[in-house]
């Protein structure tokens, strides 16, 4: 699945570590979703985009390609 996650948490200067706790997840997750080695649980999907403030979908697409990935 793509995503921006990595721009996001790069934008707010956090570092995977730091990202990982306020979503109490493992460092290894975060950059396995950053990846798109694993698809988060719709759980932790929610959590994220409630943390950047943004809709799901604008983070996380599975169809078409993001407008911000190639930044």
């Amino acid at each position: 699945m793509k995503n921006i996650l990595k721009i996001l948490r790069t934008e707010k200067g956090w570092s995977q570590a730091a990202l990982a706790e306020k979503l109490d997840v493992s460092r290894q997750s975060i950059n396995a979703i950053e990846t798109g080695k694993y698809d988060p649980s719709l759980p932790l999907a929610f959590a994220v985009a409630r943390l950047f403030g943004r809709p799901i979908e604008e983070i996380f697409d599975d169809e078409v390609e993001l407008a911000h990935a190639a930044e």
